[in-house]
C-alpha cells in the first residue's frame, strides 16, 4: 500500500495562523500513522504564491512581489522544526517545476477552453467569482473581463456518479452531501483565466491572460512530482488524499475532479475536510485580523500541548473555539494527569517484562483517521490510559506478591508500551522519550508535567 497525503496551499500574504497548523498537523499524522503500519508515504505541502492578494499585499509592505512571497514562504516552511511535521516535499508555485507542469496540464485540457467576455460580482478574499461570499468582509467587486472558460457542464454527470459511487470519498458526508448538492442543482462553465496584471503563470499562447489562480494552485499536488515520482505516487498509488478546509471543498471535489477529467489524469481517492478554528467566536483569519499565531504557542506552551489540542479538541464538524486555558485543560487532563501519570506509576513499580496486550486501540485508531476524525483517534488513546489509571487503582499492584503481582505489572507494562507507540503520530518526540524510559534506555524524568498559565 502506498499513501500520498497533501495540504491545501495557503496563500502568503502574511504570516501562518493557527488554523494553517491544525490542517498541518492533521496531515502529518496521516503520514506518520501509515509509516507506522509500515506503508510507502509521501507528504506534501507547500504554498500558493500567484494569488492576487499577495501582489496586493506586497504593494501594501512596499516590497517586490517577488521578495515578498519568498520570505513569507520561508515562514511557512519554517513550521516544520516547532510543528514536528515530517513533509517530504514542500512546493511553491512560484517554482520552475510548478509552472512547467500547469502549463503541459493546460495544453492537456485545451479541447474544454474556450474565450468569452464575463461579467460577475468577484470576491478579493476567495479569488472567485460568487453572488455571495460570508468569510470575507470587504464589498464584492463587480468584474467585467474577457476570459478563457472551461467546460465543466460537460463533466456535471461524471462528477456526480464519481460522488455518488464514492470512487472518491469526501468526509465527512456531511461535506459530501453538500457537494452532491452543489452538483446535482447544475454546473455551469467556469473561468479560468484572468487578465494579466504582472503575476502568475501564463495562459499558453497568450500572454494577454494568466490563468486563473485556483486552476494553478490545484495543479500543486502533481505537479511536486515528475518521472518516476509522478508514476508512483499519483498515477499508481493506492491511496491519494488531500487534507483541505471546508470553505475550498467545491474548488476540490467539483472544479480539480472535472480539471483531472479532462486531462485524462488519475483522481484521488479521498478528500479530508475539516472545519474552521474561531478564537472569541469570529473565525481565525490573517483578512479578519483574528490571527493567533501558532509559534508563539509553542513557545509559551511547548509542541506537545499544541498538537495534542489540535487533534483532540476540533471537532470533525463545527468550528472549534480556541483559547490558552483549553489548551492547557486538555494538555494536563490527557497528557501530565492522563499518559504521564499511568507511565510514571508503572515505572516506579518496576515492571519485569511485559505481557501481551489484548486491547484495540490500533485497530479504534485506524478507523478513526479513515475518515479523518482525529478527535475520534485522540480520545482513544486517552481511553486506554485511563483504562490502566483504573487497572492500577483497582488492583493496587503495590500492595500484591508473587504471581498476581507479576501478572498485573506486565499487564500495565504492555499497555504502556502499545499507548507510547500508537502516540508517535500525534506527538512524535514525546512518544519516542516515553518509549525509550519505558524500556529502560532512559531516565525517569516526567515527560509531561502541568503547565502554567503565562501572566
Amino acid at each position: 500500500m502506498t499513501f500520498y497525503v497533501t495540504t491545501a496551499i495557503p496563500y502568503v500574504n502574511a504570516a501562518p495562523h493557527l488554523g494553517h497548523a491544525l490542517e498541518l498537523v492533521q496531515a502529518d499524522v496521516l503520514a506518520r500513522h501509515r509509516r507506522l503500519r509500515g506503508e510507502p508515504v509521501r507528504f506534501l505541502t507547500g504554498t500558493d504564491d500567484n494569488a492576487q492578494k499577495n501582489v496586493s499585499a506586497a504593494r501594501d509592505a512596499g516590497v517586490p512581489v517577488a521578495d515578498f512571497v519568498r520570505a513569507n514562504g520561508d515562514r511557512f516552511a519554517a513550521l516544520r522544526e516547532p510543528l514536528e511535521l515530517s513533509f517530504d516535499d514542500f512546493i511553491r508555485t512560484a517554482e520552475p517545476r510548478h509552472r512547467t507542469g500547469v502549463t503541459a496540464l493546460w495544453h492537456r485540457s485545451e479541447h474544454d477552453f474556450y474565450r468569452r467576455t464575463y461579467e460577475g460580482l468577484y470576491c478579493p478574499g476567495c479569488e472567485q467569482f460568487t453572488d455571495s461570499c460570508t468569510e470575507h468582509r470587504g464589498p464584492l467587486e463587480l468584474v467585467r473581463e474577457e476570459n478563457w472558460f472551461f467546460r465543466l457542464s460537460r463533466y456535471e454527470q461524471p462528477i456526480r456518479e464519481i460522488l455518488e459511487s464514492g470512487r472518491v470519498r469526501v468526509e465527512p458526508a456531511a461535506r459530501r452531501n453538500e457537494v452532491l448538492a452543489f452538483v446535482r442543482s447544475g454546473l455551469a462553465d467556469i473561468s479560468v483565466s484572468r487578465q494579466a496584471r504582472g503575476w502568475g503563470i501564463p495562459v499558453p499562447g497568450d500572454p494577454g491572460q494568466v490563468i486563473y489562480v485556483w486552476w494553478d494552485a490545484l495543479a500543486n499536488y502533481v505537479t511536486a512530482l515528475a518521472g518516476a515520482d509522478q508514476q508512483r505516487w499519483w498515477t499508481g498509488s493506492d491511496e491519494r488524499v488531500h487534507v483541505i478546509g471546508k470553505g475550498i471543498v467545491r474548488f476540490h471535489a467539483v472544479y480539480w475532479l472535472a480539471l483531472l477529467l479532462s486531462a485524462g489524469e488519475t483522481l484521488p481517492t479521498t478528500i479530508l475536510v475539516h472545519d474552521y478554528l474561531t478564537a472569541g467566536g469570529a473565525k481565525i483569519s490573517k483578512s479578519a485580523g483574528t490571527a493567533v499565531d501558532p509559534i508563539g504557542l509553542i513557545d509559551g506552551y511547548g509542541a506537545n500541548a499544541l498538537r495534542w489540542w489540535l487533534l483532540s479538541e476540533v471537532a470533525p464538524l463545527g468550528d472549534t473555539d480556541f483559547t490558552v486555558d483549553r489548551l492547557i485543560a486538555r494538555h494536563d487532563r490527557d497528557l501530565a494527569n492522563g499518559i504521564g501519570n499511568l507511565v510514571n506509576r508503572v515505572l516506579k513499580l518496576a515492571p519485569d517484562e511485559p505481557g501481551e496486550y489484548s486491547g484495540d486501540l490500533p485497530a479504534r485508531i485506524d478507523r478513526a483517521l479513515a475518515t479523518g476524525d482525529f478527535r475520534a483517534a485522540s480520545s482513544a488513546i486517552a481511553e486506554e490510559v485511563d483504562r490502566g489509571n483504573r487497572l492500577v487503582e483497582a488492583e493496587r499492584p503495590w500492595q500484591l506478591d508473587g504471581t498476581r503481582r507479576t501478572e498485573v505489572l506486565a499487564e500495565l507494562l504492555a499497555r504502556c508500551q502499545v499507548v507510547a507507540r500508537e502516540l508517535q503520530p500525534f506527538l512524535p518526540s514525546a512518544a519516542t522519550e516515553l518509549t525509550a524510559q519505558l524500556a529502560g534506555q532512559a531516565g525517569r524524568k516526567p515527560v509531561f508535567t502541568r503547565l502554567r498559565p503565562r501572566r
